[in-house]
């Protein structure tokens, strides 16, 4: 699959969610994407505020990570936290289901508690919900994935990169098989270059979620 440097940007979701991320390092990652022209800055809510500011006047979004990254906080907080995510100008949320639950077959409650987010951010931020694919069976991918297009989730997500595994091809077009084309499919954990990154686009991913974007584009062939 023959993919532009331009067209590998806009698939970029530039991310910094360590903990001991500094205003700084926040600002270079603004400064990149915009240098880049990726498609968005993903991070922890309390930079949303400070992110925004910074890339005003850019096309890049902002993206915030919301229960993240366990998804193992009540249905309510990650609602709460969501809101506030959008209130300080967060255009995306990336929310981590509550696994347990998931693996628990409390289809329910999984359904809910994406649902509760869907409707505390309103139908115009761009939802992707990580369902941690690491973790799961391929059954339960599949029904995290049914779930979340049932709860209307605009994407669905591999991995928060905290749980020991990442993105795979066969997870991606496993992912892309079961939410067709109406939803996204959002590749993320351990993408650290230019092949790998086409890989999962190759296979189905419309979104890459990775630290190292600048690095992908540089090892563009």
């Amino acid at each position: 699959m023959k993919i532009s440097v331009r067209t590998m940007a806009q698939a970029i979701d530039h991310t910094l969610l360590k903990p001991d991320a500094t205003p700084a390092m926040i600002e270079r990652l603004c400064d990149e994407a915009r240098q880049h022209q990726f498609k968005a800055v993903c991070v922890n809510g309390c930079h949303v505020a400070p992110a925004v500011q910074k890339l005003k006047g850019s096309k890049a979004c902002v993206c915030a990570v919301i229960g993240f990254p366990l998804g193992a906080v009540a249905g309510p907080a990650k609602a709460h936290e969501a809101m506030l995510a959008v209130a300080d100008g967060a255009d995306e949320i990336d929310m981590v289901i509550n696994i347990g639950q998931l693996k628990a077959q409390e289809n329910a409650n999984v359904l809910r508690d994406i649902r509760n987010v869907r409707n505390a951010v309103g139908g115009r931020i761009c939802l992707k919900v990580i369902i941690e694919t690491c973790l799961l069976t391929e059954a339960e991918k599949v029904r995290a994935c049914e779930l979340a297009r049932d709860a209307g989730a605009d994407f669905v997500k591999t991995s928060t990169g905290f749980a020991g595994g990442g993105a795979t091809a066969n997870d991606v077009a496993l992912m892309r098989r079961v939410v067709g084309h109406d939803m996204g499919v959002k590749a993320s954990g351990g993408i650290k270059d230019w092949e790998t990154a086409v890989a999962m686009l190759t296979a189905g991913a419309s979104r890459i979620g990775t630290s190292l974007g600048v690095a992908i584009l540089d090892g563009a062939p």
